[in-house]
């Protein structure tokens, strides 16, 4: 176990979100406009998030929200799980799960630097259905003598945290629509709902932003940091990059908001 760090804000919980990384993509910048692979992913998630933590606020709280879709393939061959599409693949799949993991490993140190307590939330995505499974129980295993870190358990896609009179709730957005989830998590969490006054879900898997307010719940749904591949850009599938933090409070729900782009790092 590390020392806590001190002079944290009790009332403050960051949420660190990370979707739609696709650790294991080959994307090419004449094709679509960025190059990606498993040397720039690393490169730029450790300096998006060193810089993403030193310009939040000293919340007692960092919650890691990894929501889905972390590796861009889930078996030896780079193809989707549940259409067989053949994907765009950079490296055998031990590399893409040895730089998976060194950089949540990464994600998770840094944050544990800052914040008294972490929470780490491995979100099921389309694209690595079975390895989130085994990231959840890998990172769970690997930190179950740090406590300091919680790793959120669950095997159904729907995850919810409670921070006091704040309610987060997660979904990578490949099973419901965002219209759906307001409902779909009262119903899943009725005493989280119950005991809260500021509620917000949070997806991903669309690769762009929108956020809109429901009877009783935000939805956000967020962007990735990551490249374009060959399919989205083709489709005309374009969106701003960046990676966010949000902070939330335990009785005023949102209070603050930081962002990091690409053409910020260095």
């Amino acid at each position: 176990p590390k020392p806590p760090p001190k002079g944290t804000i009790a009332a403050l919980c960051n949420l660190y979100t990370i979707t739609d990384y696709h650790v294991g993509m080959r994307s090419w910048k004449p094709e679509t406009g960025a190059d990606w692979d498993l040397k720039i992913a690393e490169d730029t998630l450790v300096s998006a998030f060193t810089q993403l933590v030193a310009s939040s606020p000293k919340a007692r709280i960092g919650f890691v929200n990894q929501l889905g879709d972390f590796l861009h393939f889930d078996a030896l061959a780079p193809m989707t799980p549940t259409s067989g599409h053949l994907l765009d693949a950079d490296g055998r799949y031990s590399h893409v799960v040895r730089t998976a993991t060194r950089l949540l490993r990464f994600v998770i140190d840094l944050a544990l630097r800052h914040h008294e307590q972490v929470i780490v939330n491995i979100a099921e995505g389309n694209h690595d259905l079975a390895s989130s499974v085994w990231l959840r129980h890998l990172f769970g295993l690997l930190y179950e003598q740090e406590p300091r870190v919680t790793v959120l358990e669950g095997e159904n896609p729907y995850y919810a945290y409670q921070h006091g009179q704040t309610m987060l709730a997660f979904h990578h957005g490949h099973l419901a629509k965002n219209s759906q989830l307001p409902l779909l998590f009262a119903a899943r969490f009725p005493q989280m709902w119950g005991e809260t006054r500021k509620r917000y879900v949070h997806v991903g898997h669309w690769h762009h932003v929108e956020e809109k307010e429901h009877a009783g719940m935000k939805v956000v749904q967020h962007p990735t940091l990551a490249a374009a591949d060959a399919y989205a850009t083709r489709h005309g599938y374009l969106s701003e990059r960046e990676i966010t933090s949000i902070t939330y409070h335990d009785e005023f729900g949102q209070v603050a908001r930081n962002t990091v782009c690409p053409e910020m790092l260095i």
